[in-house]
């Protein structure tokens, strides 16, 4: 027992000396404390409780939410928006989720050697994440990790989703201003993203409007312009908002006005509270997903986990319906 009792102990004292580290800005630490905070193990999850716990509640960055197709450039845009950023004074940390291998379950691509330049700057951090198999666009932890990078001390947080299209609304629930990056094309293009991730976006941002590619940016910024004008006018949004517009990475053209666009969409927010309130019901939010992820946890115990395999037989050979068979599981739980 009095190991045990030293062990907590020790553990607590570790959880404590990093979220320090973490507080003066070191780069070490932060990305330990985000490999703790992405393990699966129990023991793991608790000392991530304890080091979130541990940390600043009232450090806040502007986190930004940024999706778009395979191939539209994110990387390069990233890279040129956060070098834009750090040349202005400012820290900046990149959450770069990559789609995962279904084998190993690590990162099939790598966002960090596509931003050599950024990668190497002093004020920004960039830390690639495997998505393994989370639908949503992000990690099952990105919001822990944008909290870690908050408490280091960074004042932009770039969330990039993987890039699969129109499921990826959840890095709204975690960011105050979401972009989405488009590249030129016509209707085919309109088409494939659909409304639901366009009802999320605060600025759509053409990019690679550049050489032979120019005129063909500036006609699809002026069609997503106009559709944006058909969808219902949003609360949380002043008069010109959500807007399209045009960028290009490779040269950079256009990023000091996008920057200016959020800069204008979140001040707004801020005086009116919307700023406030959107981030009070993220939390709400993330607190029943880890609520539910916590359930679905109990599920592998042994005893569940053998009534579940049980369940599982009966509906594969024909004995039961599926639907019978989960209302069955579910009642069983509960006593």
């Amino acid at each position: 027992m009095d190991i045990l009792l030293s062990r907590r102990k020790r553990c607590a004292m570790d959880t404590n000396d990093l979220a320090k580290r973490i507080v003066v800005g070191e780069r070490r630490a932060l990305a330990r404390a985000i490999t703790l905070v992405e393990s699966g193990r129990a023991d793991h999850r608790a000392d991530a409780a304890r080091l979130l716990a541990a940390l600043p509640q009232d450090a806040q960055a502007l986190r930004i939410g940024l999706s778009g197709t395979p191939g539209v450039g994110k990387s390069t845009f990233i890279e040129s928006f956060g070098m834009m950023l750090t040349a202005q004074g400012l820290r900046v940390a990149v959450l770069a989720v990559d789609p995962s291998s279904s084998r190993s379950g690590g990162s099939i691509l790598g966002d960090k050697t596509r931003m050599d330049l950024l990668s190497r700057d002093p004020n920004a951090f960039i830390r690639p994440s495997p998505s393994q198999t989370h639908l949503g666009g992000v990690a099952r932890r990105t919001r822990e990790a944008v909290r870690l990078c908050e408490a280091a001390g960074y004042d932009v947080v770039l969330i990039e989703t993987v890039g699969v299209g129109q499921s990826e609304t959840v890095v709204a629930e975690m960011s105050d201003v979401f972009l989405l990056l488009l590249a030129p094309a016509g209707g085919d293009e309109l088409q494939g993203v659909k409304r639901g991730i366009m009802e999320m976006a605060d600025v759509i941002v053409v990019n690679k409007a550049d050489g032979d590619l120019k005129p063909a940016a500036n006609r699809t910024r002026a069609d997503y312009a106009g559709a944006l004008r058909l969808l219902r006018k949003r609360a949380q949004d002043p008069d010109g908002f959500p807007k399209a517009m045009t960028v290009s990475a490779l040269e950079e053209h256009g990023l000091s006005e996008t920057w200016d666009a959020l800069q204008e969409l979140v001040d707004w927010r801020r005086e009116n509270g919307f700023w406030d309130h959107t981030r009070a019901e993220q939390a709400r939010y993330w607190f029943h997903e880890d609520v539910k992820q916590r359930l679905l946890a109990q599920l592998e115990t042994s005893e569940a986990r053998a009534e579940l395999e049980l369940l599982s037989d009966e509906v594969s050979g024909g004995a039961l319906d599926p639907a019978v068979a989960a209302q069955s599981f579910v009642a069983k739980l509960g006593h």
